[in-house]
């Protein structure tokens, strides 16, 4: 990818951020999102890039924009993947909880994987736990696995969980080995991109989440030179029959990062809605605004941006710090 669509594509997640900012703690989750795609289709438009959604906001019937199979860009090729997130964590913005994001992934047409909306079980480990684990295997072979890949002993290591019911047998198989575990309420984009990067304290993603959540979490993943395998986990008839319309026919094969996110150019970007331990929120200092945002582009660049705002515009930035990382 150009540098300067990486920005641009930065510019698209800055624009959603502080669409719903003013939106956070409000309890009003429909509304703040509305306001993220609004925001994030409008800036999409002014990219000078031929894509197509493969994951977004839902079917055409149910989603006006944004929805899977929409063209986006100005038209010029080539034509591109894209997979988008406005507000990875409605909840988590409803409520004023830390680690909402704005998030958005592009790849070469055809090596994103077009997700169905169902769950899908998940385990993340970053570059120098690559090629030690296995989603067949129990979480404790994956978890001594990945202690011994990194040097740590099993006590020292972290797994990122989503707090949900079904994952107690988990939590409880875990914290039987000796393991540490993070629990969060939402967001697990942002949990899996912390096990991938280095110096986040987290050692491994593991659970059931969403299936288009799983799409850019493998990007970014990719990116990393860490690793995420992932296999389909439909509950209903409808979402089995989802899966088939879209090409998915095995839905107990494993997929591994490539089949999840694949090719030499891709590239994945965020930026905080909500303060948390990947990025911080949209801050307002008086007449300016501060957006926080990360772009990660293949063979392990790292960007980190601190951009300044006026009038809370995004067309108003008058100042951009980028940190190389």
């Amino acid at each position: 990818m150009k540098r300067g669509l990486c920005f641009e594509l930065v510019r698209v997640t800055e624009a959603a951020a502080l669409a719903v900012a003013p939106w956070r703690g409000k309890g009003e989750k429909e509304q703040a999102d509305q306001a993220a795609v609004d925001a994030m289709r409008k800036a999409l438009n002014l990219i000078d890039i031929t894509a197509e959604v493969v994951i977004g906001e839902g079917e055409k019937d149910k989603a006006p924009m944004l929805y899977i199979g929409e063209e986006i860009g100005c038209g010029l090729s080539p034509k591109l993947d894209i997979a988008v997130d406005p507000v990875e964590g409605t909840n988590l913005v409803a409520n004023g909880y830390p680690n909402a994001l704005s998030v958005i992934a592009l790849a070469e047409e055809g090596r994103l994987l077009k997700a169905p909306d169902m769950y899908m079980k998940k385990i993340v480990v970053g570059k120098k736990g690559k090629g030690k684990i296995d989603l067949q295997s129990s979480p404790t072979q994956n978890i001594k696995n990945t202690a011994n890949a990194c040097g740590k002993a099993v006590s020292d290591i972290t797994v990122v969980v989503l707090n949900r019911p079904r994952h107690q047998e988990l939590i409880r198989e875990i914290r039987e080995t000796g393991a540490r575990i993070k629990l969060i309420p939402d967001g697990d984009v942002a949990g899996g991109i912390a096990a991938a990067l280095d110096g986040t304290g987290i050692d491994l993603l593991m659970g059931i989440g969403g299936a288009p959540e799983g799409v850019l979490t493998a990007t970014a993943v990719k990116c990393l030179g860490g690793e995420m395998q992932a296999q389909l986990y439909p509950v209903h008839d409808y979402e089995r029959q989802q899966a088939k319309k879209m090409g998915i026919n095995d839905l107990s094969r494993v997929l591994m990062t490539d089949d999840l996110a694949g090719g030499s150019n891709l590239v994945f970007a965020a930026t905080g809605i909500t303060t948390g331990e990947l990025l911080d929120g949209v801050m307002y200092n008086g007449s300016q605004v501060v957006t926080h945002s990360l772009i990660i582009e293949n063979n392990n660049k790292i960007r980190k941006l601190a951009s300044t705002h006026l009038n809370k515009g995004l067309d108003s930035c008058f100042c951009q710090k980028v940190i190389n990382i």
